[in-house]
C-alpha cells in the first residue's frame, strides 16, 4: 500500500497577511501616522487607542525591525491595494518559450519569406525562435547548403535578434537558437515606419 498523507495540504494565502491590531505582540512600537507622520516609539496599548480614535487599524508592516515598524491605515483597503499590486506584477511577467521553425535545404523563396515572417511574429511576442534545417536521405551531402540557409536568415533577422547559439550540426538537423532583443517593439515599429515610407 502506497504512502498517503493525511489531512489537507493547507493552501498558501496569495498575499501574506501582516499582523492587525490585537495580533501584534510587540510591547513597543515604531509608530507612523495614518498621514505618513514617523510618531516615534511608543507602547502598543498607546498605538491602539490613536489606531481606535482614527477609526483605522493598526497593521504590523516591518515586523523584523526593532522595535517592529506599525502603521495607522484601513487593513481593509491596504490589502486590497497590495492584492492589485500583485495582480498586475503577474499580468506582466512573461513566460519565455523557445518556438521553432522548421526549413529544408532547398526551401523555396515564398515558403522561405512565410517561415521568416512566422520567426518575427514569434520574436515580436518575445519569445526564443530554434530555426532548424532538416535533411532527408541523400540532402545530407550538402549540409552546407544548410549553413548558407541559417546564415541568410541571421543577417536578415540582425536588427532583431542576438544570437544564443551559433548555427551547429546535430544528427540530420542544423539549428540556430534567436531571442529578441531587449528594445524589439521599437526596433520593429521604426522598421514597419520605415517599409510604409518606401
Amino acid at each position: 500500500m502506497g504512502w498517503r498523507s493525511r489531512g489537507k495540504a493547507k493552501m498558501k494565502p496569495e498575499v501574506p497577511k501582516e499582523r492587525v491590531n490585537k495580533q501584534i505582540r510587540a510591547r513597543e512600537v515604531r509608530l507612523i501616522s495614518e498621514n505618513g507622520d514617523q510618531l516615534g516609539v511608543v507602547s502598543l496599548v498607546e498605538a491602539l487607542n490613536i489606531a481606535d480614535r482614527a477609526g483605522l487599524d493598526l497593521v504590523e508592516i516591518s515586523p523584523s525591525a526593532e522595535p517592529p515598524v506599525c502603521k495607522i491605515i484601513d487593513f481593509g483597503q491596504y490589502h486590497y491595494q497590495k492584492e492589485r499590486k500583485m495582480r498586475e506584477s503577474r499580468k506582466k511577467q512573461h513566460i519565455i518559450q523557445t518556438k521553432e521553425i522548421k526549413f529544408g535545404p532547398n526551401t523555396e523563396e515564398h515558403d522561405y519569406n512565410f517561415k521568416k515572417n512566422n520567426a518575427m511574429k514569434f520574436l515580436k511576442q518575445h519569445n526564443k525562435v530554434k530555426l532548424t534545417v532538416r535533411f532527408r536521405g541523400r540532402q545530407l551531402a550538402h549540409k552546407d547548403l544548410g549553413f548558407k540557409l541559417l546564415e541568410k536568415l541571421l543577417a536578415e533577422l540582425k536588427e532583431f535578434v542576438d544570437i544564443d547559439q551559433q548555427p551547429q550540426s546535430e544528427g540530420r538537423t542544423i539549428f540556430t537558437i534567436v531571442s529578441p532583443k531587449k528594445d524589439i517593439d521599437k526596433l520593429l515599429e521604426k522598421f514597419e515606419i520605415e517599409e510604409d515610407e518606401e
